[in-house]
């Protein structure tokens, strides 16, 4: 895996791109979720007053306030609503995908590549979080249509490092591409790691949160019963990050309250990362392990308990740390 350059490293990378081959100046960006709005903010707002970024979503609101916000900023590329994905893809460079599902990456791709959408070596970007097989059926439909490379570029570092403009990037394609990603890239991220081939960007982020979702469930019943025993938690939280159980969710995101006051679990559980978008990535990942033919004996057991607990009325709609409620840890 190769460490791309840092911000700083970024710009020089950006002013040589620029002195060395035709600059991407029209963008595209389709999908304003929770990430996508952010991450297309970021754009906007960093490329030259002489660029265009043409956005949609097929929720009207957000590309309205999108747009307002673009517009009231009075700084970055000049922005540009477009009617459906197809027409924003237009006369882009560079489009930049950031959709829900492995079906809405899917529909929309079908939707652009139509024998109406202008011949241009386009730069597709998907950063959306889907299965490689997927995505690799689609980087195949775009070769197949003549119009460009696609690659994937999942992210890691959730709304606020989308806001803060601080996302990783794990970059899935061909080392001759990368060159002409990476900018686009380092526009609304900090860090850009090339994973290997199209579809290896999205193979490391589903392996990572296949760990994450297992470490999860484990900190939270080794939690339940350190304090079950009698221990204090913030003593036990304390043993395990000094020792061989320590992990992202014991030291930063600890599912019992009062132990890290950052973490959701000490503002009942809102904010965070969903529960349902943890049943989601860990989904994609039992599909992507089914079709590599890689054995994922835990894998199974953890996801019935996210989506059990995903569906309880004191557990949906919270950060995913909130399986310690549905394991009956304590909360006083």
């Amino acid at each position: 895996m190769r460490v791309a350059a840092t911000r700083l490293g970024s710009l020089v990378q950006r002013r040589g791109f620029a002195s060395t081959s035709r600059r991407l100046d029209n963008y595209a960006f389709i999908g304003l979720g929770q990430m996508g709005y952010q991450m297309a903010k970021n754009l906007q707002s960093k490329l030259k007053p002489t660029d265009k970024v043409s956005i949609f979503d097929v929720n009207p609101t957000a590309v309205e306030g999108l747009s307002a916000e673009m517009k009231a900023a009075s700084s970055g590329a000049a922005v540009e609503i477009a009617a459906s994905a197809h027409d924003a893809s237009k006369t882009a460079d560079t489009v930049v995908t950031c959709l829900p599902e492995p079906q809405h990456v899917r529909g929309v791709y079908e939707s652009i590549l139509t024998d109406s959408l202008p011949k241009k070596d386009r730069i597709f970007i998907d950063c959306s979080t889907i299965d490689p097989t997927t995505s690799r059926q689609v980087a195949q439909s775009v070769s197949e249509a003549g119009q460009g490379t696609f690659v994937d570029a999942p992210m890691s570092g959730g709304v606020v490092g989308a806001t803060a403009g601080t996302l990783t990037f794990m970059l899935g394609a061909d080392a001759s591409v990368v060159p002409r990603v990476e900018p686009t890239l380092f526009l609304m991220g900090r860090k850009v790691l090339h994973c290997g081939d199209q579809g290896a960007g999205l193979s490391a982020k589903l392996a990572n949160n296949y760990l994450l979702a297992l470490n999860n469930i484990a900190t939270a019943e080794a939690m339940n019963l350190g304090i079950r025993c009698g221990l204090d938690p913030k003593t036990l939280a304390n043993v395990l990050n000094v020792s061989t159980g320590k992990c992202w969710p014991s030291e930063v995101n600890n599912p019992v309250k009062g132990v890290i006051e950052t973490a959701p679990a000490s503002r009942d559980y809102r904010g965070g990362f969903g529960i349902s978008l943890m049943r989601k990535d860990l989904r994609l990942a039992l599909v992507a392990a089914e079709s590599a033919q890689a054995k994922t004996e835990l894998g199974t057991l953890a996801f019935d308990m996210y989506d059990k607990a995903a569906q309880r009325e004191d557990c949906k709609d919270r950060d995913f740390s909130v399986v310690y409620r549905y394991l009956g840890g304590k909360e006083e």
